[in-house]
């Protein structure tokens, strides 16, 4: 039996064969020198075995209530409300119930009240691990619908410090909407635990290992967030409402001594 090509694409040798093609357009094209000449697809949730490559976490590992779901959406059930009109995909459906009730046997336990989903390890090819580059692009672009809550986005590395995550807030101007959001990789804010990390250090940008969503707000009631894709580019305008003004917010993230993180919303 002749495997299909989204099954081959999970071994070894389909893994190495998308980065070898990957490289390649590198060479041919000429990126290392010219910059690279158009968006480098991360993830996306076009077909339903996207799902199983995504990990999902909430506070219910400690003893929590809050419930956690990423459900693929088929394009067959789009009719409504499609991401692209011209070309119904498919995409995912991060969805719950957030609690802060702490868990009674637990007394440890001084806070709960998180979701979250990230995309899994991704397993070696012949080139070595299977880990994003994307040092040539300025932004992270996400294809999304959100219902308003305050999402932060985690970027995790291949680094020294394995529990480090790169979090930003997920700014979106047009909930219940479809809608590209892009974050400027600069921005992102290295953390450990919920905590800033002092001395500040750049995201590894050769070495992206994850990257994820997740809701810390401690709103108590249902969460829904639709995810379709996510990449990196140069192009700015990719980005819905670009002509907005930039904005700075307060976040839920704070320093070591207290201090909230004012944060750039694009």
């Amino acid at each position: 039996m002749r495997p299909t090509p989204s099954l081959l694409a999970k071994g070894f040798w389909g893994r190495s064969l998308d980065e070898f093609k990957r490289l390649s357009d590198i060479v041919i094209k000429m990126e290392g020198i010219k910059g690279p000449s158009g968006p480098y697809p991360l993830f996306n949730f076009h077909h339903r075995e996207s799902i199983k490559d995504c990990k999902i976490m909430s506070d219910i590992d400690i003893g929590g209530a809050s419930t956690v779901n990423l459900d693929w959406v088929s394009p067959e059930s789009q009719s409504s409300h499609p991401p692209n009109p011209h070309q119904p995909v498919g995409y995912a459906r991060f969805h719950g119930n957030i609690s802060t009730q702490l868990p009674k046997d637990r007394p440890e336990i001084k806070r709960t009240g998180y979701a979250a989903w990230r995309t899994k390890d991704r397993g070696p090819t012949m080139f070595g691990r299977s880990l994003w580059d994307i040092d040539p692009y300025s932004y992270l672009a996400l294809r999304i619908k959100s219902d308003g809550r305050a999402y932060f986005v985690n970027v995790q590395t291949d680094s020294v410090v394995p529990t480090d995550l790169h979090q930003h807030r997920l700014f979106t101007k047009k909930p219940g909407e479809w809608e590209t959001v892009l974050i400027r990789w600069n921005d992102f804010v290295r953390t450990n635990h919920g905590f800033v990390v002092e001395p500040q250090t750049e995201i590894l940008r050769q070495k992206v290992k994850s990257i994820g969503i997740g809701l810390t707000d401690r709103v108590t009631g249902p969460y829904e967030l639709f995810i379709e894709r996510v990449w990196a580019t140069n192009d700015l305008s990719e980005a819905s409402a670009e002509d907005a003004p930039v904005v700075s917010k307060e976040g839920a993230l704070k320093t070591k001594t207290g201090q909230k993180i004012a944060w750039r919303g694009q």
